[in-house]
């Protein structure tokens, strides 16, 4: 009834009417902290010709005049890319994204995004925006840099930690694997452990093992570093470490917040990853990149070195007013029929 009515909520929970005036208030320091740092705010279609920049299974439609199916976006990536190709050099937004996906606690089809990018910057400026970002929330709120949420205690203050995903999954498994690692070795003795595992690449292994057995772990805000290639489509390939990129994701209390990375800017690399990305959609993977030749023709104008960043304002202002659930933090949200 309180997500049926939240108008009914609002008026008789009191904590119901603080969170919705903390989340404006977050996204408003946030904006604030965007235009203060040289970033120009621009809006990007909603409905689109190819659901880009993301992996994710889309909205679909159909548009009688232009005779076509159109899609709801599930990034604003491409686009945003584009314009810092047109001379922009600082731009971000701000907006909904849509995914046809399941719903559970930290994931509704239409959330909200920031998405920002930056010409002549890498991940490490990026992963110190996003880190000086949140501080400036934290401080324009007054809100303690030690949470609680979810029955557990993190603190927000910094330095956050950077540490490679490699390091974590050797470590957690005490077996040491790097870039140059054997898959036969290295599955050998996680069958040994007795752990299950359907990659056939170390990147690939690397990466589910992380997602199945640390990710929820992470509790203090951590930077996780050293990304596959094989899940990185468009970030740029380190340049002394084959097959692995210049990624990052920040987790804190177990769940994703960021996503950011140097951007590839090389027009035939990215058009051979998005290839291989729309190999594995025709083999059935729904989640697969879809390729989009408009873009990769912009790329051959030429995008700067780049730092891109995606970053959830749900699951941030989560974790802010300690509600375990993404619907206690979008004030109206989808629902299945009462009967």
């Amino acid at each position: 009834i309180r997500y049926r009515q939240r108008y009914l909520d609002l008026i008789s929970n009191e904590e119901s009417l603080e969170i919705a005036v903390k989340r404006s208030k977050a996204i408003s320091s946030v904006r604030n902290f965007m235009n203060n740092k040289g970033f120009l705010e621009v809006e990007t279609p909603i409905l689109v010709d190819i659901p880009a920049g993301g992996r994710a299974i889309p909205f679909s439609t159909y548009h009688e005049s232009l005779e076509k199916d159109l899609f709801l976006r599930i990034a604003t990536e491409l686009h945003l890319k584009k314009l810092i190709v047109g001379g922009i050099e600082k731009v971000y937004e701000i907006g909904r994204l849509f995914r046809n996906e399941g719903i559970d606690q930290t994931h509704q089809p239409e959330f909200t995004m920031l998405e920002s990018y930056q010409a002549y910057a890498d991940m490490n400026i990026v992963m110190d925006m996003v880190e000086d970002m949140c501080n400036y929330v934290f401080d324009n709120l007054e809100i303690d840099k030690k949470l609680e949420f979810n029955g557990e205690e993190a603190s927000f203050s910094g330095p956050w930690k950077r540490v490679s995903m490699y390091d974590l999954v050797s470590e957690k498994f005490g077996i040491k694997i790097n870039f140059n690692s054997k898959f036969e070795d290295i599955s050998s003795k996680l069958t040994d452990q007795n752990i299950d595992f359907e990659a056939k690449t170390v990147g690939l292994l690397v990466f589910e093992l992380f997602e199945n057995f640390i990710e929820k772990e992470i509790k203090d805000p951590t930077f996780v570093i050293d990304y596959p290639v094989e899940v990185s489509p468009f970030a740029r390939e380190k340049k002394d470490q084959q097959g692995v990129t210049d990624r990052f994701e920040l987790f804190a209390f177990g769940s994703e917040l960021a996503n950011g990375f140097s951007e590839l800017i090389d027009p035939e690399d990215q058009s051979f990853r998005l290839k291989e990305q729309a190999i594995k959609k025709s083999a059935g993977d729904e989640e697969a990149h879809v390729e989009d030749e408009d873009y990769v023709e912009a790329l051959q104008y030429g995008l700067p070195p780049t730092g891109g960043l995606g970053f959830g304002i749900d699951r941030f202002v989560m974790m802010l007013v300690g509600k375990p659930s993404i619907r206690e933090v979008i004030t109206f949200t989808p629902l299945k029929p009462e009967n």
